[in-house]
């Protein structure tokens, strides 16, 4: 039935919805022409606007509102075609203008759905309530002086896309793929590098919970700024158990803003949960509203490449992969492109199993991505082609496969160095059959006594005579084809 916690009063199940802020794939800010690139020195990409000076104006990004559609028509949502940018007004010392550029009552995308690949090979369908466009804050720094803390401004006014899914997530392990799922789209789409550990892509959790069987929302809890999704996975683990134990001891629960302390691996309280109306809504009156046409909307969905759920459907009806080995390759672009490259010309299946099988392992063993592959999609690619006409076994393959992940040279290149072209020569093969049969005449009268797993000895005395190269297939059956007469 799910993820159930236990009561001594009741059964409980949550209800989870996830705000995600996407960093929009852009050269320059939401409202500025500063740069967006990480990593600069403190304050060193700040425009007077990013900087909160009186009678600055605000220019819109209009790379930054094609993100947006693409990304809500990857969302399959309803795009708007008038949205209008609001103020937002709260005070941090990091947002110097003292309100947030933000979309309030008419974002630029409505609702949508992102449906989810589940472990057991069924699909779950989630909401989305929303996208709309805001600019981020700055950031405060607290670690560096024991009195003062600092202010870095290159992040603020940088765009980012707030995507609002509905209250329909359910358990932490949902969130979890719920999150990598919206990450892949966004990073085929090109719309947001989905990079947690850097901060382009953040996550604030809602999590409430309720007795089995009741349909009503309870009070919730937002979990904020979570950077990674084991930990919005455990946050929200934790938080539910919070939240039960409190009912449970006759107590209420409060709407309130938490923090994840992932060191402890538990949530603890930032501050009481604001309303909208505390924020003071108000259209900016120095933005006109976003309008655009049917035929804007067109061009770009004309130009969106093909998504995951699409190429998962491709990959099982052209390549005849399963559904799980469809949905590991093509749970990240670049994977999903390497794989395609090693499969020109060879068999698909055994190209997905040595890049899922072999490749990964040794990607996560060395940890780095596919683009640094220390083997090229075409080598790969040629491996197998060697396999498959039988100029190496599949047992030869993997050493030669550990040569070329050491070396980076070519598999023909190894196999010709090392003299590993297996025989295929019947003659050959059948001299090293008869040898062994001439050898072994105990053997041979236990086989022909019935004991006719004895054939996979005499293979493998054949293959050690022949150092590993004899055809494994064609020694079996000509060591049949000898031992029954």
């Amino acid at each position: 039935m799910g993820y159930i916690i236990k009561g001594e009063k009741h059964n409980w199940e949550l209800v989870i919805g996830l705000e995600v802020h996407a960093q929009v794939i852009s050269k320059a800010k939401l409202f500025s022409g500063s740069s967006t690139d990480f990593g600069g020195g403190p304050n060193t990409q700040v425009s007077f606007i990013d900087a909160g000076m009186p009678g600055m104006l605000p220019v819109l990004n209009g790379h930054a509102v094609e993100q947006a559609v693409k990304t809500g028509l990857g969302l399959k949502a309803k795009i708007n075609r008038r949205s209008v940018f609001a103020r937002k007004n709260y005070f941090y010392a990091d947002m110097p203008q003292g309100y947030q550029i933000s979309q309030y009552d008419q974002p630029i995308v409505g609702e949508g759905t992102l449906v989810l690949d589940m472990p057991d090979g069924s699909l779950r369908e989630i909401g989305i309530e929303r996208l709309h466009l805001e600019q981020d804050a700055g950031k405060s720094i607290h670690d560096l002086h024991p009195h003062k803390s600092y202010i870095d401004l290159n992040r603020s006014g940088i765009p980012l896309m707030e995507i609002v899914s509905k209250p329909d997530i359910r358990t932490p392990e949902e969130a979890g793929i719920y999150l990598k799922k919206l990450r892949s789209i966004l990073r085929y789409l090109g719309t947001c590098d989905g990079n947690m550990e850097e901060g382009s892509m953040r996550c604030d959790a809602n999590v409430s919970v309720r007795p089995v069987g009741s349909t009503e929302l309870r009070t919730r809890c937002e979990i904020k700024n979570v950077n990674s999704v084991r930990f919005v996975m455990q946050a929200i683990e934790y938080e539910a158990r919070r939240q039960v134990d409190c009912y449970e001891s006759g107590g209420t629960v409060d709407q309130e803003t938490r923090l994840y302390d992932s060191n402890k691996g538990e949530t603890r309280s930032m501050r009481s949960k604001e309303f909208a109306h505390d924020y003071r809504y108000f259209p900016d009156p120095d933005l006109l509203p976003i309008e655009f046409d049917e035929a804007f909307v067109t061009r770009l969905q004309g130009a969106l490449p093909e998504l995951p759920d699409d190429k998962l459907a491709r990959f099982t009806k052209d390549f005849g992969l399963t559904a799980y080995d469809a949905g590991v390759l093509v749970a990240e672009k670049e994977n999903a492109e390497y794989f395609e490259e090693v499969a020109k010309g060879c068999d698909p299946k055994l190209a997905a199993n040595w890049v899922i099988t072999n490749l990964f392992g040794v990607l996560n063993k060395r940890g780095v991505e596919i683009g640094d592959s220390p083997v090229s999609a075409k080598n790969l690619g040629r491996l197998i082609e060697l396999i498959s006409d039988n100029t190496i076994s599949s047992r030869m393959a993997k050493e030669v496969f550990e040569a070329m992940v050491e070396t980076g040279k070519t598999p023909d290149a190894i196999v010709e160095e090392r003299g590993m072209k297996q025989i295929t020569d019947t003659g050959a093969i059948d001299a090293a059959v008869d040898k062994i049969i001439a050898e072994n005449a105990d053997k041979v009268a236990q086989y022909k006594s019935g004991k006719v797993q004895m054939l996979g000895w005499f293979v493998g005395q054949v293959m050690k005579a022949t150092q590993g190269k004899a055809n494994p297939a064609m020694c079996s059956d000509a060591l049949k084809k000898k031992l029954d007469a």
